[in-house]
């Protein structure tokens, strides 16, 4: 008995799984939880962090020992002993130098390892919105493939029963063997338009399973939507400036024209010299037994001033800003080439007479029973059923374009509408 409802409780367990089924924003969800790609450029960020806390410390001070003799020496003067009965004729030299950066050095290199920990945090987002995109892409795509083979399968079944007709009755000789001919030829066609499609769909659910890592999603756990028209009321009426603010590019860009002018300040923090400072003792190196001084070196900026590096980053930060303009003008001009394209596919989409999909569907039929009556000629229902099949692939695709057309909007400009 016990055996018996674990069995019913399995059973019930496995048809709710099956029947589970995920839609666009479940994949997202997947994809952001289990992408690996994600999660090792998200490392670059933490390490860039490290970076920061590593440049953010003071070097170390230098510690030496040095004028030591290991042997006893005659005729010196009298020492006192360094603990026991030893050091009387030892002598030693102790130093300690620790380095001073001028000129905010060391806060420059700081503000810069912070923008390049900016530019890890812009991979990540950048990278993100890519394989975002492509999820997306690779759903559209699939809800055009299934609703192509749907309307395949139909023709297909259709070239398969008549097929076999034609088969027979050619065997009969009751028609023509070219005839037969005519609609095998036509029905491999449409079958190698099958496995077109079936690699298509392999392709695309390949995207979803390794971007959701998930290997066991197929076409029938996924909820498609009925594909939306008029996404262009969803833009909003500053699109073009919230892309300004958003576009990851162009954030890009930005971020490495300010490193470049923080380069150009540190380079100029380099001409002037750092110090370091000493302190020193001495057992009898001279007249003192016990002599303890300080000191200060430092170089003399009198042939390197360091013109030629800071010439070179002068340089890279005009190059910087040109590149940011350039970066700005591609984003203007690539943002209202969509919205144009957007536009347009969606007016034709509005006009398209996809209403009279059912009357297609009921000529088809028509074209049918007017072929087995000779009403129509073979050659004319082929050709009547190719029209059928290419307007409405015309459709499908259009349709994908379409989407396509927003999912690459969004992304220029950075923000879900």
């Amino acid at each position: 008995m016990k055996n018996l409802l674990f069995s019913a409780t399995f059973i019930c367990a496995v048809s709710s799984m099956q029947a589970q089924t995920v839609s666009l924003a479940d994949l997202e969800q997947q994809f952001i939880q289990n992408n690996t790609q994600l999660l090792a450029v998200k490392f670059n960020i933490d390490k860039a962090q490290s970076e920061i806390i590593q440049e953010k410390l003071w070097p170390n001070p230098t510690f030496s020992i040095s004028e030591v003799n290991l042997w006893k020496t005659y005729n010196v003067e009298t020492q006192p002993y360094l603990f026991g009965k030893y050091g009387q004729n030892q002598q030693i030299a102790v130093e300690l130098e620790q380095l001073i950066e001028t000129a905010g050095k060391r806060k420059k290199r700081v503000a810069l390892k912070q923008l390049e920990q900016q530019s890890a945090t812009f991979d990540y987002e950048e990278t993100l919105r890519e394989l975002r995109k492509d999820l997306r892409l690779a759903f559209h795509q699939l809800i055009r493939i299934q609703q192509e083979e749907k309307q395949l399968k139909e023709i297909l079944a259709l070239y398969t029963q008549m097929s076999e007709q034609y088969q027979r009755q050619a065997q009969l000789k009751n028609i023509a063997t070219a005839d037969f001919y005519r609609v095998q030829t036509e029905l491999i066609a449409l079958q190698k338009e099958q496995i077109e499609l079936e690699n298509e769909r392999f392709e695309a659910l390949n995207i979803l399973r390794i971007l959701t890592h998930n290997p066991a999603l197929e076409i029938e756990h996924i909820s498609f939507p009925q594909n939306a028209i008029q996404l262009s009321k969803t833009l909003p009426f500053n699109f073009i400036e919230i892309a300004q603010q958003q576009n990851i590019g162009l954030k890009r860009q930005e971020n490495e024209q300010a490193k470049a002018q923080q380069v150009l300040a540190l380079e100029k923090a380099q001409k002037t010299p750092d110090m370091r400072f000493q302190v020193n003792y001495d057992r009898g190196g001279n007249i003192m037994n016990d002599f303890v001084g300080v000191g200060v070196s430092f170089d003399l900026p009198i042939f390197n001033r360091n013109k030629g590096n800071i010439k070179a980053a002068e340089i890279g930060m005009l190059q910087q800003q040109s590149n940011k303009q350039t970066v700005e003008n591609n984003l203007t001009q690539s943002i209202q080439q969509l919205q144009n394209q957007l536009i347009r596919i969606e007016q034709m989409l509005e006009n398209w007479p996809y209403a009279q999909r059912e009357n297609q569907k009921q000529m088809l039929e028509n074209y049918k029973k007017h072929l087995q009556n000779k009403q129509v000629t073979l050659l004319e229902f082929i050709d009547f059923t190719q029209a059928y099949r290419e307007a409405n692939q015309a459709y499908l695709e259009l349709q994908q374009t379409y989407q396509n057309t927003f999912e690459e909007l969004q992304y220029i400009v950075g923000q879900d509408f």
